[in-house]
């Protein structure tokens, strides 16, 4: 039976794990440990930056996600952003990630939330089919960014 629930700092060190694997899996890009070792464990330390979500399955995490915040003053409500989701490969095209989302869904309704987002690689139509099967809907908008390197 899948559990869906809030993350604990117990959970750090798997979504660490998960965190590399999904970097090397989208971007072949290896993550220095110690960096997100600290990023993650900031989370934990500041729910202000968000709060993580992970799936078990008999006790073993499968899958984890990042819930971050942003403010709408056109809503005058947070919107959810959905960040780093990552599902064991041997749990993929089970359902995990719709679980997820569907009881994220759940508490942001409950919390007054005005919406829910997420970014998506544009070559990924796997995981866009999933996102417009939940009734998620392909935005106008596209995405720029500077990063520091």
């Amino acid at each position: 039976m899948i559990i869906i629930r809030k993350a604990k700092p117990e959970d750090a060190e798997v979504i660490i794990d998960f965190q590399q694997k999904m970097a090397w899996e989208t971007e072949e890009m290896t993550l220095p440990t110690e960096v997100v070792t600290k990023g993650v464990n900031a989370v934990f330390s500041n729910q202000v930056l968000g709060q993580y979500w992970v799936a078990e399955d008999e006790g073993l995490v499968i899958a984890s996600l990042l819930i971050t915040y942003e403010w709408s003053d056109w809503r005058n409500a947070n919107v959810w952003w959905f960040q780093s989701v990552y599902v064991l490969p041997s749990h993929r095209r089970k359902g995990i990630f719709r679980s997820m989302y569907l009881h994220i869904r759940n508490e942001a309704e409950n919390a007054g939330v005005a919406g829910l987002r997420l970014y998506v690689e544009t070559n990924n139509t796997r995981a866009q089919k999933t996102y417009e099967a939940l009734g998620m809907k392909r935005e106008h908008y596209s995405m720029y960014e500077w990063m520091k390197a």
